[in-house]
């Protein structure tokens, strides 16, 4: 079992009755850093980053997210293995969720240069801060659910 992997169980505590002002913040900055992104690119940004953290809840969420907005469900599945998959997705996209591979695992050594410099190259300097927001914030609700074991609700 990974240390991301979801015990079962009942859910530890609703964060966002406990604190709320702490979830309206995290609700002002992912619209202030990601809410002019392409709708399309931020949910590909957050189903890589939720998958990469075992966090089901946001997966599930997303995934429906972007299939009203017209996303495949050919792109939402290979995502989260993109790079065996790199001629569904823009070169935008690759450069987007490369660097929300390297944010989300970031260890000792940081965000690689080569892969800053990629996504430096498919974005502007305004668009790139807005993917690296959107990156760490759904790094930060991913890390909520998780740790309080927000559970996925079935669907009919």
């Amino acid at each position: 079992m990974t240390a991301n992997t979801q015990l079962p169980g009942e859910q530890r505590t609703v964060w966002t009755r406990v604190l709320p002002e702490a979830f309206q913040a995290l609700l002002a900055l992912e619209e202030t850093g990601g809410g002019a992104l392409d709708p399309t690119l931020r949910e590909l940004i957050r189903m890589r980053a939720s998958g990469l953290n075992g966090c089901a809840y946001c997966l599930d969420m997303h995934a429906h997210d972007a299939m009203a907005n017209g996303e495949s469900v050919q792109r939402l599945v290979t995502v989260s293995a993109w790079e065996e998959a790199r001629h569904l997705f823009t070169e935008r996209e690759q450069a987007a969720l490369a660097l929300t591979d390297a944010v989300t695992r970031l260890g000792e050594h940081g965000v690689p240069d080569a892969v800053w410099e990629e996504a430096a190259t498919r974005f502007d300097e305004k668009e790139l801060v807005q993917v690296l927001v959107s990156i760490v914030t759904i790094n930060a609700w991913n890390r909520l659910g998780v740790a309080t074991r927000l559970h996925v609700k079935a669907r009919g």
